[in-house]
């Protein structure tokens, strides 16, 4: 029997990774993208050090109890809403993610799902596809404006500061945002962003795009009352996490025509996504896919991994999110 520590890989990743993975651990893989239940987790989990997680599988108060052993979950993402950090705190068990190599290839999506929205290239493609496309008219699928618009960020994270540059320098937008805590003179300097209350924002923005990390505080961040204060040719486009906006509250706006359109890239309970979301022509969806790039996916799943070769080979790992974790052990 080897006496390397086991990992389990939850999700199917990049080969080499694998392959890099297996030089250090002993490794039990589901390339074969076997989806299971939490139970199942659970038992796959059984006798395992460390585990890479996509950001979907869920770790949680009883997952932990059930897996005594586990000391590193290792996110193949930025966001950690699938940890229970507190819990996983508790247990001792520490948790990762992967920041920083998927800033600039998050931001250039989210000013494509931002322009795809206001020109309405969906609705229209779903038009031209259909053979209904006959003629020219002035109003034909008329849009928003982009350039010279006023550009509203709703966290002001690497992210966010992305789109506020591509919006600034590259579009001729005005920028204003709002954060848990204003960014320097010099980051807003860079930015051409101007710091502003969250009902000024709503109030202001003609494109609104949500980049705030999902937490308990920020469930619905985005509702019916918010979305009553924005202009009613606004529009909104969420890249952060799904639970931050309201769907249904969403999609009856989208409906009424209350605000313009709207750009989903996440969506609450996914991949479920709101039936009523599905029915309305003014939206862009897509299947959560903003750092999908082939290099920028590489790089996410190797900083993954540098996370539990660092900590359960070389006792330090790379972007911990609760070290004091390693104080309960």
């Amino acid at each position: 029997m080897s006496d390397k520590p086991r990992i389990l890989v939850a999700r199917p990743t990049f080969p080499e990774v694998i392959e890099r993975l297996a030089a250090h651990f002993e490794v039990e893989h589901n390339q074969a993208d076997e989806s299971g239940s939490p139970e199942q987790l659970r038992s796959r989990l059984q006798g395992k050090s460390g585990v890479f997680t996509t950001g979907a599988e869920r770790i949680d108060a009883a997952l932990l109890a059930a897996c005594p052993q586990l000391r590193i979950c290792a996110n193949m993402a930025v966001g950690f809403n699938n940890f229970d950090l507190p819990a996983m705190t508790a247990a001792g068990v520490l948790g990762t993610n992967a920041p920083d190599v998927l800033t600039e290839t998050t931001a250039d999506f989210g000013f494509a799902l931002l322009m795809a929205t206001a020109r309405r290239v969906t609705e229209s493609e779903h038009y031209l596809r259909a053979g209904k496309w006959q003629n020219w008219s002035y109003d034909l699928f008329a849009g928003q404006e982009v350039h010279g618009t006023t550009l509203g960020i709703l966290g002001m994270g690497r992210i966010g500061q992305g789109i506020a540059r591509r919006g600034a320098h590259g579009f001729g937008m005005q920028v204003i945002y709002h954060n848990r805590s204003r960014l320097s003179p010099e980051l807003e300097a860079s930015c051409k962003a101007r710091y502003v209350t969250k009902d000024e924002l709503l109030q202001g923005a003609d494109h609104l795009v949500l980049v705030l990390p999902y937490t308990a505080e920020s469930h619905h961040a985005i509702g019916a009352a918010e979305i009553a204060r924005m202009k009613p040719g606004a529009t909104l486009v969420n890249i952060a996490r799904g639970g931050i906006v309201d769907d249904a509250a969403l999609a009856l706006a989208l409906r009424e025509r209350r605000i313009a359109a709207a750009g989903l890239d996440v969506f609450e309970g996914e991949p479920r996504v709101h039936p009523d979301l599905l029915t309305v022509p003014n939206v862009v969806l897509t299947p959560h896919i903003a750092s999908a790039t082939l290099p920028t996916r590489l790089a996410m799943a190797t900083l993954a991994a540098d996370n539990l070769i660092g900590f359960l080979v070389h006792g330090k790992a790379v972007t911990p999110l609760n070290p004091q974790a390693l104080e309960k052990r």
